[in-house]
């Protein structure tokens, strides 16, 4: 997959007040991206598109760069303790993507240049919790790893973090530009994930995303430098053949990966589930899709944050987990399974 360069940049004045605000703009202005000023970096206008499918493409290619004013972390369950404010959104166009209820239909790419703010808020629960440790999800609502070469945001965080006794960062990536960030002086404190899925279901679904052999070298490179490594399997779906499919990712991984790696290795598994909402807007987005969206083949299930998705039947959702669990077991008998949902 090629770097991911914006079409166009838009900055808070107040972005410029503060080092990486100056360097991020400085690199924009020399790679030629065409900038301007907005008064918020919540209310973006000037992204182009007549339809949907137009503006969401152009938003995709729209980097906004902002200060972030609230000190409140969200929480983040079942990862994390709290969602570490980073960046939202990225360039990839995964169909059934759940940002696609999260960012509207111009999900258009954010950074925020006052982290040394963010770190002290990240310091303070870390203090609080002390000496239990505090877990800090990075890619909540983003993947960071496309805009890490203008930003430096990432090696900044894993550094910060290197240097924490009861805090540590996890964050996840779909993207496979992980060359910067391996000298980075992690301590072990840093778990770097990869989101993978079948071969079949990335072509499909998963626009504008390196292939999952690029993924799963990139893992190598990671698990090389020392990281503790992790998989998230998502969205996991129940079609024919779907037990080979996911075998077959499982064989790359235990073929590529090498064997330090597997003594701390971690994957979390999650089952295809979607929204009224993310179903309707995926729809505007992607009318030709071929997700399974039937809602009377799903089973209604109230989250965690009062809305409502459609999950797999129970019987389907019991043969996804103990299949993956046993395939595992074979495969990585040493790896931890933190969850299935």
């Amino acid at each position: 997959m090629n770097t991911f360069v914006p079409k166009r940049a838009f900055f808070e004045p107040k972005a410029l007040e503060y080092p990486l605000g100056k360097e991020i703009y400085e690199r924009l202005q020399a790679m030629n991206v065409p900038i301007k000023f907005t008064g918020s970096h919540n209310r973006v206008t000037g992204i182009p598109g007549t339809t949907p499918q137009e503006a969401f493409r152009e938003a995709k290619r729209t980097m906004v760069v902002g200060v972030r004013k609230s000190t409140e972390f969200a929480t983040c369950k079942p990862s994390a303790h709290y969602q570490l404010p980073l960046n939202t959104s990225c360039p990839s166009m995964c169909e059934y993507c759940y940002l696609a209820t999260t960012l509207g239909k111009k999900p258009y790419l954010r950074v925020y240049v006052n982290t040394e703010n963010i770190f002290a808020q990240a310091q303070r629960y870390i203090d609080e919790r002390a000496p239990e440790i505090t877990w800090f999800e990075g890619a909540a609502t983003s993947d960071p790893i496309p805009t890490e070469y203008l930003t430096g945001i990432l090696y900044k965080t894993i550094e910060f973090f290197g240097r924490q006794e009861f805090g540590r960062f996890r964050f996840v990536t779909k993207h496979d530009q992980v060359d910067t960030l391996l000298s980075a002086k992690h301590n072990g404190h840093t778990r770097f994930r990869f989101s993978l899925n079948a071969a079949a279901i990335i072509a499909k679904y998963e626009h504008i995303t390196p292939s999952m052999q690029d993924r799963v070298i990139a893992a190598g490179k990671v698990a090389s430098a020392g990281y503790p490594l992790g998989f998230i399997i998502a969205p996991v779906f129940y079609f024919p053949g779907w037990q080979d499919e996911y075998e077959n990712l499982f064989a790359t991984l235990q073929e590529r990966l090498p064997v330090e790696a597997r003594k701390n290795l971690t994957f979390e598994l999650i089952s295809h589930r979607f929204t009224k909402r993310a179903k309707n807007n995926i729809l505007d987005l992607f009318p030709e899709t071929t997700l399974p969206m039937e809602e009377s083949e799903r089973k209604f299930k109230y989250g965690q944050f009062g809305y409502g998705k459609y999950i797999y039947q129970p019987e389907v959702m019991k043969e996804i987990k103990e299949t993956l669990e046993i395939k595992l077991s074979r495969t990585f008998p040493e790896a931890k399974i933190e969850y299935f949902v």
